[in-house]
């Protein structure tokens, strides 16, 4: 087994990563990330063909869907890649365009390698994109002030720093992008368990079209076959990881690891839901996962031992969750004795079934992670004069509501070792930090042991 790793790890490395010129990718094709081999599975073929419009680019500055979206990367980007590619061609990659890759897209200088380097330094270090939006005319509040420490300091437009979400394993997601915009209002719809999937499709379908228009510059709309071979293309893909180089092939002896399995399991708007959401009126489990039941007593192989218990700790470790805005207020519970799939709660999956928007405090200018690469947003309520403030306003910049503030969906938690680093801010570094977030927000009181359980688990995902 072990020899069998390491020929199919020096493999995937022997490539190079995704070349952009190749036709196709074999189906499940192993890549190589920091914890050992990510794959992803394409339905109902034997390849990924990367000659579609995902793939082309259909704007004006050369980048296509997969400049930021890239297969060797967990479909999203990762610094370590990102400061390749900025090496390689001196920062003139098409990833690196001022109109949202730079920190700010004024008084800055791309002249040279020195200005690129510090004008896209966020890009380089975080993985993260400039995304400028309005606030709302009707917004519930007013901005009072924005400290941006790269400029782009406007109250009107806000200049937000987001990471690109994977563009794979979208056909568990119940909203489309972090502040949910592109499931939101005419022309995009809420996705339901009553129009589920069509109602996706067609958000994927807009959402394409606005990041052409947007991120790559597109001047000519994309054609409506175009925006569907997008989506068809997107919600086909099913990515996770393969193998942990210390567990070797997460599909051995009984375990249930890899893309092959995940692509077969079953989901619905509403499933397992905590909160009575779930159609089929079935009550909540909290055993999400199941992934590696049959490496709880492997004895003989501690890594493996180490990845169940930590699914173990995933699934049963409790905890009191409080002061989470769009759970505890919306349930009128102050206090919900859950665990972590109280907000995780799709089966081998790990995203919420039903759209929820919740504030854990991520954004916030006090989180226990550090935030000071990022702009401080000063926001009033025009009703009651309360102010607080924030790295980003999430989806209130969205619905104008003050109750939306620092809201912002739960991302799918698959392939997560491939797509450091984590929350919408890149704040958290590592999975250890999103551990110890977590651990500190709600008193869980993980032991070491626990916290080293539930990282291996994570990366195994």
């Amino acid at each position: 087994m072990r020899k069998h790793v390491v020929f199919v790890a020096c493999a995937a490395l022997a490539t190079g990563g995704f070349s952009a010129e190749a036709q196709s990718i074999p189906n499940r094709f192993p890549f190589l990330d920091p914890s050992g081999l990510v794959e992803t599975s394409n339905a109902g073929s034997a390849h990924i063909d990367t000659t579609g419009p995902f793939f082309q680019s259909l704007g004006s500055n050369g980048r296509s869907c997969a400049t930021c979206h890239m297969p060797d990367e967990g479909w999203s980007i990762a610094p370590a890649q990102t400061q390749l590619r900025f090496l390689l061609t001196g920062g003139t990659d098409p990833l690196f365009r001022t109109v949202d890759g730079s920190n700010c897209d004024h008084d800055i200088n791309v002249s040279n390698i020195a200005g690129r380097r510090s004008a896209y330094s966020l890009l380089l270090n975080r993985g993260l994109i400039r995304v400028t939006m309005d606030v709302p005319a009707n917004a519930q509040f007013r901005v009072v002030s924005v400290q941006n420490p790269y400029g782009c300091s406007s109250a009107s437009t806000l200049s937000l720093y987001r990471r690109p979400l994977p563009a794979a394993n979208l056909r568990y997601l119940n909203t489309v992008m972090w502040d949910g915009r592109e499931s939101t209002g005419a022309p995009t719809q809420k996705i339901t368990s009553a129009n589920y999937p069509a109602a996706l499709i067609a958000d994927l379908a807009h959402q394409a079209l606005d990041a052409v228009n947007g991120h790559a510059q597109g001047t000519t709309p994309l054609t409506d076959a175009q925006q569907q071979a997008i989506a068809s293309f997107e919600i086909g893909l099913t990515t996770a990881q393969f193998l942990d180089f210390s567990a070797g092939a997460l599909n051995a002896h009984g375990a249930k690891g890899g893309s092959a399995t995940l692509e077969n399991e079953p989901f619905f708007i509403g499933m397992n839901d905590p909160l009575g959401q779930n159609p089929a009126n079935a009550p909540f489990t909290s055993k999400i996962f199941d992934l590696y039941d049959a490496w709880a007593n492997f004895n003989h192989n501690d890594a493996r031992a180490a990845i169940a218990r930590g699914q173990a700790v995933f699934n049963n470790k409790p905890m009191a969750i409080t002061g989470v805005a769009g759970l505890n207020d919306a349930t009128g519970n102050p206090v919900i004795n859950g665990s972590c799939g109280t907000c995780h709660d799709t089966p081998n999956v790990g995203n919420h079934s039903v759209a929820m928007p919740l504030n854990v405090g991520v954004a916030d200018t006090t989180s226990s992670l550090d935030v000071s690469y990022l702009p401080v947003i000063t926001l009033q309520n025009i009703a009651t004069g309360e102010i607080v403030q924030t790295t980003d306003p999430g989806r209130a910049l969205v619905t104008g509501q003050w109750s939306d503030i620092g809201k912002f969906k739960g991302p799918v938690l698959r392939g997560l070792a491939a797509r450091a680093p984590y929350f919408h801010n890149g704040s958290a570094q590592s999975l250890g930090d999103v551990v110890d977030f977590y651990n500190r927000r709600f008193n869980i009181g993980l032991t070491a042991q626990e916290k080293s359980d539930l990282i291996a688990f994570l990366k195994a995902l």
